[in-house]
């Protein structure tokens, strides 16, 4: 970590410069338990998968990285109030907090450099809600005869938090998105209408802002855990096929990662296509059971530039320990960190 921070020794000053990270800490409520410190994080030593300890290095790392943006997924909410948001308050970045839904504590938080960006205004969207709604009939009327596909899709607590940016001196506003979409191996479907739903939301935002502010350029930018992976079973990911080109079929082998579950005569389509801004690096996810890319910053091509990509630990730090998290790393993934360009 402080072979990344090395990198990020200064923050950025230029016109239309940003840093952005997108980072899943891993919140206490899945590391807290007996289940945790004897099968998913065993090689962790129990005083290090503690909050206490784990918020300390949470806290070194953001703070060294200089960001001008940062988006973070499994926030606890006692996390963001007690240690996120007031310390990260001291060294200049203001946040705001999304619970996710259901009875989980929690959530998404965007926090941003207050002398480089100023908040127009932050919402969220509860995914399970708005699909059954009228504007997702091109979804709904694919997936509403399957009990089992709506089960699956609707009992989520999968939501999007967005934070509206108006870049200082400049005439540009971000709308930003921050989500964690569902996270087992077998639901590549669910995450391709779920990665849908966030893209469309945020179109909607961005088309409302450009009639409001019409001397402004709006742009898109999607962070977040994303549970899928770059290749799959000799295929590229879905959710990265169609963020990054802009469309994908009905037979794209995503729509049936689920037996039972298929989701049939179903091609989605894009106006905006973007860029994974890190690429596709071989981890941002490393445990005993699963080392693989989850995480990414996803930037609309043509409006912003990728300066800089923060490299990422090597297999040798990652491994020290066996696996992440360890006494030097606090999550189970890594943070993606990049420069860019307006």
């Amino acid at each position: 970590l402080q072979a990344r921070a090395a990198w990020t020794a200064s923050p950025l000053c230029g016109p239309g410069q940003l840093r952005v990270v997108s980072y899943n800490i891993l919140a206490d409520l899945y590391a807290d338990s007996d289940y945790s410190r004897t099968v998913l994080f065993a090689q962790c030593p129990p005083y290090a998968l503690s909050i206490d300890y784990r918020v300390k290095l949470v806290l070194q790392e953001l703070m060294g990285y200089h960001a001008d943006l940062v988006c973070l997924q499994e926030v606890d909410q006692k996390v963001f109030d007690l240690h996120l948001s007031p310390i990260l308050a001291t060294v200049g970045l203001d946040g705001c907090f999304v619970k996710k839904g259901g009875q989980v504590s929690e959530g998404l938080a965007i926090f941003w450099r207050s002398c480089r960006l100023s908040l127009l205004e932050q919402s969220s969207v509860f995914l399970p809600e708005v699909v059954q709604g009228g504007s997702y009939g091109y979804i709904w009327d694919r997936v509403k005869d399957n009990p089992a596909l709506v089960e699956t899709l609707t009992q989520r607590t999968t939501t999007l938090a967005i934070a509206v940016l108006k870049v200082e001196d400049s005439r540009d506003i971000l709308v930003v998105g921050d989500t964690h979409l569902y996270f087992k191996p077998d639901v590549d479907h669910i995450r391709l209408l779920q990665v849908e739903l966030c893209r469309e939301e945020l179109e909607r935002v961005r088309t409302r802002l450009e009639q409001e502010h019409p001397d402004c350029r709006v742009s898109i930018v999607l962070c977040g855990d994303f549970n899928s992976t770059p290749q799959y079973g000799g295929h590229m990911g879905g959710v990265l096929q169609y963020l990054t080109e802009g469309s994908i079929s009905s037979s794209h082998p995503d729509w049936s990662s689920r037996p039972g579950e298929e989701v049939t005569g179903l091609s989605l389509s894009s106006p905006t296509v973007f860029l994974s801004a890190a690429g596709t690096p071989a981890f941002t996810n490393y445990t005993r059971e699963f080392k693989d890319c989850l995480d990414y910053i996803f930037i609309e091509q043509g409006r912003l530039e990728v300066v800089q990509v923060v490299p990422f630990p090597t297999v040798e730090e990652l491994s020290l320990h066996e696996a992440i998290p360890s006494i030097v790393f606090p999550s189970d993934h890594v943070a993606v960190i990049v420069d860019l360009q307006l």
